[in-house]
């Protein structure tokens, strides 16, 4: 088909409306007029629906997506390849937006068959995937099946997860779901791709990776029941008890017979899976290599490679930095209010994660940020933050000190991926409950430490910190002016950073500053 018209300057030509009624038409050969279809304006790029008319409207104001060539979400047949295990998909399901969803945040490994990849950074001989890696491609592969034999409009996976999400935001119950799944499969056409219950559909899910882990956590957050620990029924720090109160049951001869309920838990989202995914996919796994391969090094900041922190740690930490796809990670977390109303007082506490070995563009964007931890409210954790983040800690000095096997699929190898935690993301209280450094009274101040030069103001009644005139030069004129501050000069120098050892050393010691 002549696409020659989408670069056209004029878009109030002959050619160019010619043009927008071909692609319209070859985009609704084969659906109803009234049907919705992805805008392709330079202001949706494909990202919302619309009808008909809308659509013509949105192309004759705004023009033509000039990067969208290939009209793969409007019916036109991509020539896809999938390079790890060889095979030709025929079909492409794009249009499903579950799928895409899927495809983005698993790292799908299908790519464009003229990829730069085919061939020319392949290693010799090829290592290939280890069998877990190709157990979990094909299953990708399998769950990209058509709901029904000629269905175009959704697969059998993005089906299930609408019937899960709307389970759970209707309060159905699993006995309901599987009623509806046995009705749909008696109405829909020969062939339909549907579990026969709730558990089949929850299974498929897990399979892919869209799992985490509920921990049951002390009600006063002093302990996690996980480990050595899951068969407590109270808190060996506080004695509180594990369950709600009349959520078990005892019969009669002294066997439990209800399953109590935890007072608190917490969920954990396992990261080994998630970053091994980030390399499936030949494009990502390139995009992995960008920060040292093709980010420019002049000394400007435009990126967190270029920051001091990074060039610290590559050269403090040689075995992890000889491998340039090594993960940097950043970690950032607070509390919210997942509800609408402010009325009600509850703070839920997401704990993030952000890989930044990704371009500036994409290490922000959202399938590649990583929900690590989900800690319930209504109460925050506080100072007890570190109970809930032991899972990930322990997590990150394995992945650290050991890595894991991952499959790199830009190179067609398998190495040892490595993870390493850069920095934390977060505002001043919340600084206080991940570094244990409290944020407020006479020690505020942590570049400080013991020496903040707190002072309470007489008539104001607040705490003051007079020391700020430590950073400036040594002959500044406001180092000998006692009148403008609190009467006394400053001749001090500004204070020293403590090392590692020495930071450890004062939590080991309960926080008692020397």
């Amino acid at each position: 088909m002549d696409k020659s018209w989408i670069d056209l300057a004029n878009r109030h030509s002959s050619i160019y409306y010619d043009g927008i009624d071909k692609f319209l038409t070859f985009a609704y050969n084969n659906r109803d007029l009234g049907s919705r279809i992805y805008c392709p304006c330079k202001k949706c790029e494909n990202r919302y629906m619309y009808v008909r008319l809308v659509v013509r409207q949105h192309l004759q104001d705004y023009g033509f997506w000039k990067k969208y060539r290939k009209w793969q979400k409007h019916g036109e047949v991509a020539d896809f390849v999938d390079m790890v295990d060889g095979y030709q998909n025929e079909s492409s399901y794009m249009e499903d937006d579950m799928v895409r969803l899927v495809q983005e945040a698993l790292g799908v490994p299908i790519i464009d068959a003229h990829d730069e990849h085919n061939g020319e950074n392949s290693t010799e001989p090829s290592l290939g995937p280890n069998e877990p890696t190709k157990a979990f491609l094909k299953l990708l592969e399998v769950a990209n099946l058509p709901l029904y034999p000629g269905s175009k409009k959704h697969t059998a996976l993005s089906f299930i997860v609408w019937l899960l999400q709307a389970k759970v935001l209707h309060g159905w119950s699993d006995n309901s779901l599987k009623t509806l799944l046995e009705i749909l499969e008696e109405a829909m056409p020969e062939g339909v791709q549907l579990p026969k219950s709730y558990y089949e559909a929850q299974k498929i899910v897990e399979d892919l990776g869209f799992t985490y882990m509920t921990i049951d956590v002390c009600p006063n957050s002093c302990m996690f029941f996980r480990g050595d620990d899951i068969s407590l029924n109270e808190c060996s720090v506080c004695n509180a008890s594990r369950w709600k109160e009349g959520s078990g049951g005892m019969s009669n001869d002294g066997v439990e017979h209800v399953k109590p309920k935890a007072a608190k838990q917490a969920r954990y989202f396992p990261l080994k899976p998630r970053l091994q995914r980030l390399f499936m996919c030949s494009k990502t796994a390139k995009l992995m290599r960008w920060h040292a391969e093709e980010r420019t090094d002049d000394g400007v900041f435009r990126h967190p490679a270029d920051s001091l922190a990074w060039k610290d740690f590559d050269e403090k930490n040689t075995f992890f930095s000889g491998d340039i796809r090594n993960v940097r990670l950043g970690l950032a977390s607070n509390g919210l209010n997942p509800f609408r109303s402010i009325n009600i007082v509850h703070s839920t506490w997401p704990v993030i994660l952000v890989p930044y070995n990704l371009p500036p563009l994409m290490c922000m964007k959202q399938p590649f940020i990583f929900l690590s931890v989900l800690i319930d409210g209504p109460k925050a954790p506080g100072d007890k933050i570190d109970v809930y983040l032991q899972p990930l800690i322990e997590e990150l000095k394995e992945l650290f000190e050991d890595g894991v096997a991952t499959f790199d699929s830009f190179s067609n190898e398998m190495f040892q991926m490595r993870a390493g935690l850069l920095w934390t993301i977060n505002d001043f209280p919340a600084y206080d409950n991940l570094s244990g450094w409290s944020t407020k009274g006479e020690y505020a101040c942590p570049p400080c430490n013991s020496e903040t030069g707190y002072q309470r103001l007489y008539f104001g009644k607040k705490g003051s910190y007079m020391c700020i005139r430590r950073w400036l030069e040594d002959d500044y004129e406001y180092r000998s002016d006692p009148m403008a501050f609190d009467g006394s000069t400053e001749y001090r120098l500004e204070p020293r950073s403590l090392s590692g050892v020495e930071l450890l050393a004062q939590l080991e010691s309960d926080g008692v500053l020397t």
